[in-house]
């Protein structure tokens, strides 16, 4: 079809100028795969050309995954979306907001107000944040000595929140503690829980929170764009023998398994012949879970991770268990109504139920919210949506 091509030369086009320095794209609707293709290299400072089956670090696009294994223990009782987590997760129990600095820039906290509980922590509305967003936080952590979430140890846990539960959006740590209730409500330690319950039923053999050997020889390398534009290679792996598996950001996997999880939530919670979740599991993850309050946008904190970030600022954003959801058509063409989110190393996938569609791209570079990456990715949502118009599907 003719935005397959359309697809292929934007992509290669940015890969061929070292915009990017390679991509892997794939879409789908809830039966077939409809665009797949790899551009560019693994790592530029080699020789190995991109694959399809190459492996990418997917960062945050870990947190639907770590979400959806959480909503399996909802449907069986095992957790509960809106008792205080507390009784769960000690940790939990007693939360403390950051109220700023004292004169000596001591920090100046203060009990919360009301409880944690699994949907805020969903929600991205229980009052954690990141550092990278949010600067006194890097500045707490650096006070006293917190490692950072990256560094996957049980330290990095222990910050204050930035707000009260239920008052605001902020996008931060809370589905690692998502990871820390399905530990707790089912026994296993993450990796086999998701092992065992989502990547095996849905026949994702490529996806882990550890790099195995097979993947290491597939494994696409990371990319840092200096000031003046330009890409380098450079050193990154998480820590392959974490004190605990990061559910916010921790996964390893490929475009083709990604896939297969964004065409479970098409079909209702039913991939690869089973049954994961319930479609009414699925209906109530895919609807604004957080009321009257919206997503708003990510003001960086740490230029050399991350860009701002300000998806689609013309309209109100909402979150789902745990997707960002569009209120309004896109101008690529993405329903209103749709789950999207994306990775830090610039990983993409939207999911599109009313067109039935969905796709996934993976780049690995930093900083976040890449300019030449997001346009990479509209290129790939406009194609797939011309496509679909094109023959005869239903368009918005």
């Amino acid at each position: 079809m003719q935005s397959k091509a359309q697809i292929d030369q934007v992509l290669r086009q940015k890969s061929e100028a070292k915009e990017i320095p390679g991509v892997v794209a794939v879409a789908a609707t809830g039966q077939d795969i409809i665009y797949h293709g790899a551009f560019g290299k693994r790592d530029l400072s080699k020789s190995d050309a991109m694959t399809e089956d190459s492996v990418f670090w997917i960062a945050s696009m870990t947190k639907a995954v770590t979400s959806a294994g959480a909503m399996q223990l909802v449907e069986q009782g095992r957790l509960s979306l809106d008792e205080p987590i507390g009784k769960l997760l000690p940790d939990l129990a007693a939360p403390q907001v950051l109220e700023g600095f004292d004169a000596n820039g001591e920090p100046k906290l203060r009990p919360a107000k009301t409880a944690i509980t699994l949907r805020k922590l969903m929600t991205h509305t229980a009052g954690f944040c990141y550092d990278l967003w949010n600067a006194d936080m890097g500045k707490y952590m650096e006070k006293t000595g917190t490692p950072g979430i990256i560094s996957c140890s049980n330290a990095a846990l222990k910050t204050p929140l930035a707000s009260d539960p239920g008052t605001r959006w902020e996008y931060g740590i809370n589905i690692d503690f998502v990871g820390k209730a399905v530990e707790a409500a089912s026994g296993k330690t993450l990796d086999v829980y998701l092992r065992d319950n989502m990547f095996a039923p849905l026949g994702m053999g490529d996806t882990g929170f550890k790099i195995t050997d097979d993947m290491r020889k597939r494994l696409v390398g990371m990319h840092a764009r200096g000031e003046d534009g330009t890409l380098a290679a450079i050193p990154f792996e998480l820590e392959q023998a974490p004190e605990f598996h990061m559910g916010g950001g921790g996964l390893y996997s490929t475009a083709a398994d990604y896939i297969k999880f964004c065409q479970m939530i098409l079909n209702k919670g039913k991939g690869n012949g089973n049954q994961v979740l319930k479609p009414e599991t699925v209906a109530a993850m895919a609807q604004n879970q957080m009321g009257d309050l919206s997503v708003t946008k990510m003001t960086s904190a740490a230029p050399p991770f991350t860009n701002d970030v300000d998806l689609y600022p013309d309209q109100v954003k909402k979150w789902g268990l745990s997707f960002l959801i569009n209120t309004a058509q896109t101008p690529e063409g993405r329903s209103p109504g749709s789950l999207a989110w994306a990775g830090l190393a610039n990983t993409y996938y939207w999911i599109d139920p009313s067109q039935d569609v969905c796709g996934v791209i993976l780049t690995q570079l930093l900083p976040f919210a890449d300019k030449h990456s997001l346009e990479a990715f509209a290129s790939l949502e406009r194609g797939i949506y011309a496509g679909l118009t094109g023959s005869g599907q239903k368009a918005a």
